[in-house]
């Protein structure tokens, strides 16, 4: 017979043990002796521990679970005692076992043998997620979040908060009605013994429940539909809503709530409240929502009083702050301007101070007196220390070099704290594009205060900064493809040294481009170089670089191209560009020096006025330009991008003994005989031959001005809803009318650029809605302006892909001339598209755009127009 000392009572133990028979036998005779033993268990008596043994186990050595006890023989324990309670207690804690007791197998005077029982619990073999709706992405968050893995044991505990967990999940969704099942079914082996259990989930999420009306009681200075708007997450069912759907999760009813009462204490009523919310259920699918609001009384701003104050004076402080007395209250409009938690770099009160090194500077303000409809502050400041960088270091650069990420730090060790700073300094290696932009973050590994010093880290996780462009459409005729290889993080220093092929020496800040683009008539090469910091000392730009280009005609006959019919093009710059201080330290002033030969060689094609001959483009080109766009360049959600450039050729008209008034009047005298149709053959064919000859003489140094701007503004509309603003101009003009505007350099509107290769130093202007390059006359514009509207909103911004989606609105034109200038007269276009940006193939995507307009030579709107746009950014 056996004992169940960690739980003894003074019933009958015959029908509680299971033992041998004679045990058995030998307990029936001697009920008597036992009686007197129970009555010594039940007072507690101190025996000596002459074995253990453990039964019931499965997996684990006996040894070790005795072990695990820490009883042993020889112990001395009490039983009943607190010994064994705290070895069972012990047990229970591992979540191993389902069952856990002692007995006591034999009992003398002084000794006591123990048996350990233990059940363990079922090993987890395998889970399957089963449910209408429920996507393979979050059946693998499903058991990654609740660690489903084979092997872990099955407990109550995990069965209770995995349920939970996929019920809450889904009611945070909108799925109310979620209801989660789970079933375990046991696996043998082949002897019979339970080795592990399966676990299925069943998923019935249930269908959205939409919110099918807000009312709201008590409103009285705003009606319920502005109400209905300053709730963000919660929307009434509206089919022409279509970007917001409506759904309610008791998360986004609460931060709701709260944006009521704000947009109350915005208007001056401070003491407004939610006093009772109601949830109503209408159906399965649908509930409303009823709110009773008591607004109280509204409230003006008195007297405003400054506080321990010593470093800005009052009226420093009270002109940033810009709320007067007799203002209308508003509670939210004070804490931006003390603290905007919105808005990292805002212009508010603590900015100010640590900006300017007072790192714990703590600003409150205080309700001092509330006189009747007017309330009191004191805004009372605790500056404390004057903060100075101590350390400042980067981790996670496993391929950058650690001088390319420090120079652009703006936090140097020994400087005064700014806040300003450090956030800079997270725009400037974000516009790197080494680093993924979210994943940016200074860390303050150590605040001294005693001391006044920080310790700052920037923790960058790098990213794919090489690019492969794949590029193909048809374009002149033919189709054309491109390859393209772009190493952004390039180490030139490094290119001799054969151990740092990764596989191409990386990580000095270089860019390094090479570019083949061609076609059974056409072939273009180019190959630059970028070196960020010129000597590595200063933030000068050098760019470099070099292209050649050639064009044959095509034979119709033969349908081949005519090697001995061809146009080249072989050119090369060289270009410094320099971050300047003034007006800011976001403006950069840029000079480059251009030189390209074109060349023909018996190429009549009526594009250019001759077919022989050759002309010269030697340019200076001067711009300036001002980016303070945010961390990410991919998706910018704030700041601006502009430039403006001049591209200047020498005026040779001014200095060289040409007569080109003359020629132009020959010229004229030349057009005069080709369009007289009395002429004979060999007076057309003369004049032809003249009037070329006069072109290459006009044109053999090509002599212009060029000027561009282009502006780009983002303004976050709400979240990360962003409007891209766009405005764009170029104009093409001559220094001597007689000379006139060359046909070289000329822009062409329209499109999406593929397949647009400089045949002739072209500049192509994207347009969407419209074919390429349908906007301008096949000699090209002079003139083109172009505006655009863009909203966009990221699907995802994460390192291996970012993704957006956007809707546009846009409208351009190209002139040939001022006299034909019209800025209103616009192609118009709008339309939606998708970007992707992978680290690996630069920007991704397609674009529908319908024109409104007709394009030349046609009198109905072009209609909708498909563009892929390859490696381009609007």
């Amino acid at each position: 017979m056996e004992k169940p000392v960690n739980n003894l009572t003074n019933s009958s133990l015959l029908s509680t043990f299971k033992k041998s028979c004679c045990i058995f036998l030998f307990t029936m005779l001697s009920v008597c002796t036992l009686q007197a033993q129970q009555k010594e268990l039940d007072s507690g008596r101190k025996y000596t521990i002459n074995s253990i043994t453990v039964t019931g186990a499965q997996s684990f050595n006996e040894q070790t679970v005795i072990a695990f006890t820490g009883l042993k023989k020889g112990d001395r324990i009490y039983i009943p005692g607190e010994k064994l309670s705290q070895v069972t207690k012990k047990l229970w804690e591992q979540n191993l076992f389902s069952d856990i007791a002692f007995y006591v197998t034999n009992m003398t005077d002084e000794e006591v043998d123990l048996e350990l029982y233990i059940v363990e619990l079922p090993k987890l073999h395998e889970v399957t997620i089963e449910g209408k709706g429920v996507r393979k992405g979050k059946r693998k968050e499903i058991i990654k979040d609740n660690d489903l893995k084979p092997g872990v044991k099955i407990t109550n505990n995990l069965l209770n908060t995995t349920k939970n967990y996929i019920t809450k999940k889904y009611q945070k969704d909108g799925f109310l009605h979620t209801d989660v099942k789970i079933v375990t079914t046991p696996l043998q082996d082949s002897s019979g013994v339970e080795t592990s259990k399966d676990m299925k989930i069943i998923v019935d999420k249930g269908k959205r429940v939409k919110v099918k009306d807000i009312e709201f009681e008590g409103n009285e200075q705003f009606q319920s539909g502005k109400l209905r708007r300053a709730m963000k997450k919660t929307k009434r069912k509206n089919l022409i809503r279509f970007w917001k759907r409506s759904k309610y999760t008791a998360a986004g009813f609460k931060e709701d709530k709260e944006s009521i009462i704000k947009k109350y204490k915005a208007s001056g009523f401070r003491d407004a409240r939610i006093t009772e919310d109601t949830l109503i259920e209408v159906d399965k699918k649908n509930v409303a929502l009823k709110l009773k609001i008591e607004e109280g009384d509204k409230y003006y701003f008195g007297d405003i009083r400054f506080i321990g104050n010593s470093v800005f004076t009052d009226s420093q402080l009270r002109q940033l702050l810009g709320i007067k007395k007799g203002d209308v209250y508003n509670g939210v409009l004070l804490q931006e301007r003390i603290q905007d938690e919105s808005e990292p770099d805002a212009d508010d009160i603590t900015n100010l101070y640590q900006n300017n090194g007072y790192l714990a500077v703590r600003i409150n303000p205080v309700e001092v007196a509330v006189r009747n409809d007017t309330i009191d502050f004191e805004i009372r400041i605790m500056e404390r220390n004057l903060f100075y960088f101590d350390h400042v270091t980067v981790v996670g650069n496993d391929r950058t070099n650690d001088h390319v990420i420090y120079r652009e730090l703006r936090t140097r060790p020994g400087q005064k704290y700014s806040k300003r700073d450090v956030i800079r300094t997270l725009r400037e290696l974000g516009q790197l594009q080494f680093f993924d932009p979210e994943q940016l973050s200074p860390n303050f590994v150590k605040v001294d205060e005693n001391n006044g010093l920080v310790d700052l880290e920037y923790s960058v996780v790098e990213k794919g900064s090489s690019q492969v462009e794949l590029q193909g459409g048809y374009g002149g005729g033919g189709f054309v493809g491109t390859l393209g290889l772009s190493f952004n993080n390039f180490s030139l220093r490094n290119i001799f040294n054969l151990d740092t092929y990764k596989p191409l020496p990386m990580g000095d800040g270089q860019k390094l481009s090479l570019r083949a683009q061609a076609s059974s008539y056409y072939q273009t090469y180019s190959l630059s170089l970028t070196e960020p910091w010129l000597g590595g000392k200063k933030p000068i730009q050098f760019s470099s670089s070099f292209s050649h280009t050639v064009q044959y005609l095509y034979d119709y006959n033969s349908r081949r191209a005519d090697k001995s019919k061809s146009f080249t093009i072989t050119g090369g710059s060289l270009g410094l560009a320099k971050k300047v201080k003034w007006p800011d330290d976001y403006f950069v002033w840029s000079n480059a020096i251009s030189f390209q030969h074109y060349n023909l060689n018996n190429y009549n094609t009526g594009l250019f006025t001759f077919g022989d001959g050759y002309s010269n483009n030697l340019a200076y080109t001067i711009g300036i330009s001002r980016n303070n766009t945010t961390v990410n360049p991919i998706y910018p959600m704030a700041g601006s991008d502009f430039s403006i450039t001049a591209k200047l050729t020498p005026p040779y008209s001014a200095f060289n003994s040409i007569d080109y008034k003359a020629l132009n009047d020959e010229r004229a005298a030349q057009e005069v005989i080709l369009n007289d149709p009395n002429a004979n053959s060999s007076q057309v064919e003369d004049a032809r031959l003249r009037r070329s000859e006069i072109d290459q003489e006009r044109f053999k140094w090509l002599e212009y001005y060029k000027i561009k701007f282009k502006g780009t503004w983002y303004t976050r509309i709400m979240g990360k809803l962003v409007l891209r603003t766009n405005t764009e101009l170029g104009f093409l003009g001559s220094y001597n009318n007689d000379r006139g505007v060359p046909p070289f350099e000329r822009f062409f509107l329209g499109g999406d650029g593929l397949g647009a290769y400089s045949l002739d130093g072209r500049e192509v202007i994207q347009l969407r809605g419209y074919p390429n390059q349908s906007l301008s006359t096949n000699d090209g514009s002079t003139i083109y302006n172009k505006f655009s509207l863009e909203v966009r909103y990221p699907v995802t911004l994460a390192q291996m892909a970012s993704i957006y989606v956007l809707g546009f609105a846009e409208g351009g034109a190209a002139y040939d001339g001022f006299r034909e200038y019209n800025p209103f007269e616009l192609s118009r276009s709008a339309g939606f598209g998708l970007r992707i940006f992978m680290p690996a193939f630069g920007l991704l995507g397609i674009d529908f755009g319908y024109g409104f307009d007709p394009v030349l030579g046609q009198t109905e709107p072009n209609g909708w127009q498909t563009h892929f746009i390859i490696g381009q950014q609007f």
